[in-house]
């Protein structure tokens, strides 16, 4: 792994955070809440002073993840989730103006599948799939080592794929308990860890969409490892075996019997992700 001076970005949905990243060391972290109903130049100035207090003459590039959908060659981002005015921000282009050090843009999820592969369970693995459940379910794919995001940053957005009434979203991400029974689903966590009977049912019920989600994803992709990321992974206990049942329903056996899921470990995927967006465009 090139051992550069990186520094990764992430843009969340109230706070932007920040560090340096240097093959496998980590600096402190700088973040700063979001004015999310502040205009673009604002938006762009909280980014802007973040970034400052991670930079120096040593830092050979910029990468940066953002909840939204991304012109990646040109580093334009489209309707940012929550940030109202970001509905076309040329991201790149004004932040190489400011730095003056090359920056890539790329989806979030798209970040955490990259931060897994070169820094969490996804080291060595040649295909492998970052699966984020939390608010949404998000993916990003590495094909033969690679990120694959599509032409229009819109590769593996499995959630959107029709399923039953919906789409697979609405049934295999932390809107479940919501949508379905009205429910409050951090509630349902704490409860569910109370060793309420009727949460754990909830989750196991959960479990058999997503183990359907995670079959149409072996038949579309037949991935080595999917790692499990975002909130909804800490719940693993309580749905992984009607998961699996789903899973083993797949026609061919042979990509169930090689199939690896994991559960993330890596704190800050999201900063060591975006700064790996330099390592794969090398």
């Amino acid at each position: 792994m090139d051992k550069s001076k990186l520094v990764g970005v992430d843009l969340g949905a109230t706070n932007i955070r920040a560090a340096q990243v240097n093959h496998d060391t980590f600096s402190n972290i700088k973040s700063k809440r979001i004015n999310s109903a502040g205009t673009e130049p604002q938006v762009l100035e909280d980014v802007f002073e973040v970034v400052d207090a991670v930079m120096d003459k040593d830092v050979k590039a910029i990468g940066i993840g953002v909840p939204g959908v991304v012109d990646i060659k040109n580093g334009i981002v489209y309707d940012v989730i929550y940030i109202p005015s970001w509905k076309k921000v040329q991201l790149k282009k004004k932040m190489e103006e400011r730095y003056h050090v090359p920056v890539f843009v790329n989806n979030d999820a798209n970040c955490f599948a990259l931060g897994e592969f070169y820094f969490g369970k996804g080291k060595g693995v040649e295909n492998m799939i970052g699966l984020a459940i939390g608010t949404g379910m998000g993916a990003g794919l590495i094909i033969n080592h690679k990120l694959y995001a599509g032409p229009n940053c819109a590769a593996g957005e499995f959630g959107m794929v029709e399923y039953l009434d919906k789409v697979y979203e609405y049934y295999c991400s932390g809107q479940f308990f919501q949508n379905v029974y009205q429910l409050d689903g951090e509630k349902v966590f704490e409860n569910a860890k109370k060793g309420d009977r009727r949460s754990i049912e909830l989750y196991e019920e959960m479990g058999k969409h997503l183990g359907n989600a995670i079959k149409m994803i072996m038949y579309t992709y037949d991935p080595d490892l999917i790692i499990l990321g975002g909130s909804v992974r800490f719940a693993y206990d309580f749905f992984q075996k009607t998961m699996w049942e789903q899973i083993h329903t797949c026609a061919f056996t042979q990509s169930v019997a090689n199939l690896q899921i994991k559960i993330s470990e890596l704190e800050n995927s999201a900063i060591l992700g975006a700064a790996a967006l330099y390592y794969d465009a090398q």
